[in-house]
């Protein structure tokens, strides 16, 4: 299923109909197949697109978290949390800090024994 999405959504790339939205929706169906490096490419167009897209923020610190960059995830994660604080969108920045925490612990030096 996910494939023949993939393939409709990438017709749509520089079309009027190119955009944020579709490049949200095409990272979304790449995270769902498991090509989080593609994902990762489509988000990061999304965002560029739009920065204010606090749902695509979000879903490009899960790729990025998934292709082994937690730094990358955590600027991701951090620049949605602002993004949705602004527009007043409590629930994406709450779930979005909760994974930045936890970025943060991961990349925080051990202390010394």
């Amino acid at each position: 299923m996910s494939a023949a999405v993939i393939a409709n959504l990438n017709k749509l790339i520089g079309t009027p109909r190119d955009g944020a939205l579709l490049r949200f929706s095409l990272g979304n169906e790449y995270l769902k197949s498991g090509d989080a490096h593609s994902a990762q490419l489509q988000l990061a167009e999304a965002v560029a697109r739009d920065p204010g897209y606090s749902a695509a923020w979000k879903l490009l610190g899960r790729a990025y978290t998934e292709i082994g960059q937690p730094q990358a995830a955590l600027d991701a994660y951090l620049q949605g949390i602002a993004v949705a604080e602004k527009k007043g969108d409590k629930q994406a920045a709450k779930e979005m800090s909760v994974f930045a925490r936890r970025l943060q612990k991961q990349l925080a030096p051990d202390p010394p024994s």
